[in-house]
């Protein structure tokens, strides 16, 4: 159900709101570059930081967006995962409501639930609200990697549990992912350094931060790797390495958002804790946009 590109979309600001008119731009930007999907208010779109009441009205926004006349009819996967059950689940049930055509679902962090406890929090949202839901396993945020066994329980179990963001960083776990779960069921890499090497054994695409910045390229990547012209995938992987990289020199959303401002395609403004980046930081961020041609000017 769900392949290709999707862009997880930054949470503009201004003056510590939320900034409408920039998001929109962001999601006509994706448009017209063939993204396949967006995903707003997940990781990178500072979701800890971001109210029930903001979490609402972006996911409105964000529908109404891709939905309409210049969205190009772009799939909708809102970010409503939590530690808590009682909130993932009222955060899904509204996506639900104003037409999000599924939800992206992070393993429930800081409690570090047990396998069973996982399973539970994942069914219990799955056979109260009908949405596809998409499992984000990603260890190095949560504290607590599902297991693969856990995932295939879950599929098997939820009909609407379809698909896994896998952001383990590990092939052999990809491998056992894509080769062991029931047919119909997809893997998208969370990881943009990792969507290649996991294409290559059955991701069929990527959740991913750059294309926030160069989604023509994710968008050439995926659609080479899926059909089968790894030459050219890698062509482009290798293009953007730096960049994958760069990108997350002090971690996902200070990177890519100072990344936008450079661009002039953001304010850069983050919540606390977050804050800008080092001037190290800032000049390597510089010379990978220019290595990728996205600056005129050689700051290497």
């Amino acid at each position: 159900m769900f392949r290709g590109s999707f862009t997880a979309l930054t949470t503009p600001f201004k003056n510590g709101l939320f900034d409408r008119a920039a998001f929109e731009k962001q999601i006509e930007f994706q448009a017209k570059h063939g993204t396949h999907g967006i995903v707003p208010v997940g990781t990178t779109g500072e979701s800890p930081t971001v109210s029930h009441e903001e979490h609402h009205h972006i996911f409105e926004v964000a529908v109404q967006a891709a939905k309409g006349a210049g969205g190009g009819g772009m799939k909708v996967l809102a970010g409503t995962g939590s530690n808590s059950t009682d909130e993932a689940l009222e955060l899904t049930r509204y996506a639900k409501k104003i037409g999000a055509d599924g939800a992206l679902m992070v393993n429930p962090y800081y409690n570090k639930p047990t396998q069973e406890g996982m399973y539970r929090h994942f069914k219990t949202i799955a056979t109260a609200v009908d949405i596809p839901i998409v499992l984000y396993n990603i260890p190095g945020r949560t504290g607590v990697t599902m297991a693969n066994a856990t995932v295939a329980r879950l599929a098997r179990d939820c009909k609407n549990i379809v698909c896994m963001k896998e952001a383990t960083g590990s092939m052999d776990s990809c491998s056992e992912l894509c080769a062991t779960m029931p047919a119909g069921f997809t893997v998208l890499s969370g990881d943009d350094s990792m969507t290649l090497p996991f294409m290559s054994v059955g991701a069929v695409g990527v959740i991913s931060v750059a294309s926030n910045i160069i989604p023509t390229q994710i968008r050439q990547m995926v659609d080479a790797a899926l059909a089968n012209d790894f030459a050219a995938a890698r062509q482009i992987h290798q293009r953007h390495w730096d960049l994958f990289k760069a990108l997350f020199l002090e971690g996902n959303r200070v990177g890519i958002k100072t990344a936008m401002a450079i661009l002039g395609r953001d304010t850069g403004e983050m919540r606390l804790p977050l804050c800008e980046v080092t001037p190290a930081t800032r000049h390597a961020l510089k010379t990978a946009l220019f290595n990728a041609g996205l600056l005129q000017d050689n700051l290497a």
